[in-house]
């Protein structure tokens, strides 16, 4: 048999940090399985650990806990190896799996295995040359070759039949708007991008907020990307979001937020990035740190939002339009390969201010954009519906169900109490007739602050006479 080479050149360390990536990723474990060789390791220790994975994957085709190694590590009679494969345990369960360099070692340790296999396959065919035997060759070099390769092949039509009949073929988090969550068949799904569209003003970073904390409330642990807000801004609005206070007063309640936000079993991470300063791959890359070091599973991310976003290669040459569409395609991408779904918005132009429902070509920069979304909204307020607390939700585009519908919706923009409506409802009924009678409501308001104006000029002429 040739000789094999080991992991010393990476050095010790770079050997424990593979370890710990066979035992926190189950996925790069089955990928790796077949080129995985114990005399790979150096120490005792690790090639024992190593030699526990590969026996309990074949058993249970799973990757053992730490429980499990203290039941095998009872039958070790060596006590020099024993105390030995504890050390390294301690130190691959309690600090190695957090490194945030994780994915480089998975990808060089791949790398080395995969050469390893090609080279010894190289090496045998030196005999079947002697013979002849080419077949031989092209089998062994084939099988080399295609040792590590990812081994999701998709979904198999005739054999998944019960997996995409489940209610559970799109693991979604649900938006806790019934009416919308129905079209969306349980909310956005892993590696979706959902976004909202509204002009400037209309409340959208509320919204989001609002999107993030109906996850929270159903357990789901939430990124919330913020281009223009600050951190703490934000980590108010949700405040508001959860109890019901105005934004204005909401510092005045502070034991009443800590005990409603003790009740909230979602995480949330709040991280505020400068206008077009970084691209979606930064977010990944922050998502990523975030769980690394938390070991805290995202669930959904909010993109706060896509539009002050760069495009990751951006070219001198390219308008508004390209930049525009290649930022929404960025964001979908990492979504994918995340599979997590974000939520973002998107500025509409300046004339869809005065339109009562805002349809797709009103959105500003590019129309790629709605072809990129997998779920486009879009939020109407004009003056009427900010003094009357009321806006129109329309359904430009859902992938998962039927679109065009517009829902009468109750916007409190100081609490983020955001709640939608069938039109037919008896609340959709009434909150139609508040945005009709929104008119009136402006008049009012005006007329109210045109006799404060006056009643302050007569006082003013008054005290100089």
């Amino acid at each position: 048999m040739p000789e094999v080479d080991n992991l010393k050149k990476y050095g010790s360390e770079f050997q424990i940090k593979c370890i710990a990536a066979l035992v926190i990723d189950k996925s790069f474990l089955e990928r790796i399985f077949d080129l995985l060789n114990v005399d790979f390791f150096e120490s005792d220790a690790n090639k024992w650990i190593v030699e526990q994975i590969h026996d309990y994957f074949i058993q249970y085709k799973d990757v053992p806990t730490l429980n499990v190694f203290k039941v095998k590590i009872d039958a070790v009679d060596n006590d020099v190896l024993k105390k030995s494969v504890v050390e390294q345990l301690r130190s691959i369960f309690t600090i190695h799996v957090k490194d945030t360099d994780l994915p480089f070692v998975k990808e060089q340790f791949l790398e080395f295995c995969r050469n390893q296999k090609m080279k010894n396959a190289i090496l045998a065919s030196v005999d079947y040359i002697k013979l002849g035997d080419y077949d031989s060759i092209k089998n062994v070099v084939d099988e080399a070759m295609k040792a590590g390769m990812e081994r999701n092949l998709g979904h198999d039509y005739f054999f998944d039949i019960d997996k995409r009949m489940s209610e559970m073929a799109r693991d979604c988090v649900k938006t806790n708007w019934d009416v919308v969550d129905v079209l969306l068949d349980g909310g956005l799904g892993k590696g979706e991008l959902g976004f909202i569209v509204a002009p400037a003003g209309s409340g959208k970073s509320w919204l989001l907020a609002r999107l993030g904390a109906e996850a929270m409330r159903q357990g789901k642990n939430v990124m919330h990307f913020t281009m223009e807000l600050n951190e703490n801004y934000v980590g108010l609005r949700y405040d508001s979001c959860f109890t019901g206070i105005d934004f204005q007063d909401i510092r005045n309640h502070v034991d009443t937020v800590k005990k409603k936000i003790e009740t909230i079993s979602g995480k949330l991470f709040i991280k505020y990035f400068p206008i077009k300063t970084i691209a979606s791959h930064t977010l990944k890359m922050h998502l990523e740190r975030v769980q690394m070091l938390t070991g805290i599973k995202i669930d959904l991310i909010v993109v706060d939002y896509a539009d002050l976003l760069r495009p990751m290669n951006a070219d001198k040459n390219a308008n508004s339009y390209s930049e525009a569409g290649s930022v929404y395609e960025e964001l979908r991408a990492v979504a994918g390969e995340l599979q997590v779904p974000v939520w973002s918005a998107s500025q509409a132009h300046r004339g869809a201010h005065e339109e009562d429902v805002i349809q797709a070509q009103n959105v500003a920069d590019s129309y790629r954009k709605i072809m990129t979304g997998d779920v486009v909204l879009s939020l109407s307020r004009k003056m009427e519906d900010k003094a009357a607390s009321t806006a129109r939700m329309h359904v430009i585009k859902n992938r998962f169900g039927a679109d065009g519908m517009t829902f009468p919706t109750m916007f409190n923009s100081s609490n983020g109490d955001i709640r939608l409506f069938e039109p037919t409802s008896k609340e959709g009924v009434e909150m139609q007739q508040k945005m009709d009678d929104g008119g009136n409501a402006v008049k009012d308001i005006m007329r109210d602050s045109w006799n404060k104006i006056k009643k302050n000029k007569d006082l003013a002429d008054f005290d100089s006479d």
